[in-house]
């Protein structure tokens, strides 16, 4: 493909920008839509988990661009990105609210900072993920450090 062949497909970069972060909205959501909802809480955030990592893997640089571009990005486009953003981080903190609710988180979890800790560490995968680097284990040491810190019993306030 010549250079500027791309253009007669696209509009031009900033075409080319929102495509791709529709890419990662769509394979982020599309994993979590995966998840069995009779699973446990904790079971779900495992999956959500593996599957973050697995996505940022394969799609390393549809993620990239999801995570760190979409400030590049015009008003009206990054606002519906943001959104898109916002959904999925408000998905995964509502497994945690299930997981405090439900009894299999403590009950004084604070669920907007477990959001914010699963995703950053997460999201931050591109940076250091090698080549054929099994994100299983990766999700699993994750999993273990995150979900037994927030297990147990509530502590008095």
């Amino acid at each position: 493909m010549q250079k500027g062949s791309l253009y007669a497909h696209i509009a031009g970069k900033q075409e080319l920008l929102y495509e791709t972060m529709l890419v990662g909205a769509r394979g982020f959501h599309a994993a979590l839509d995966a998840i069995p909802e009779e699973l446990s809480a904790v079971e779900k955030i495992r999956r959500a988990l593996h599957a973050h990592l697995a996505l940022v893997a394969d799609q390393l640089a549809v993620a990239t661009v999801f995570v760190q571009e979409w400030r590049s990005l015009d008003a009206e486009r990054r606002d519906e990105i943001l959104a898109e953003r916002r959904r999925y981080e408000e998905r995964i903190r509502l497994l945690f609210r299930e997981g405090r609710e439900g009894g299999e988180l403590r009950t004084d979890l604070d669920e907007d900072a477990a959001a914010l800790l699963f995703l950053s560490a997460a999201n931050w995968a591109y940076t250091w993920l090698r080549p054929g680097q099994d994100t299983d284990a990766v999700a699993e040491r994750f999993f273990a450090l995150l979900i037994d810190g927030m297990r147990g019993y509530s502590t008095p306030a």
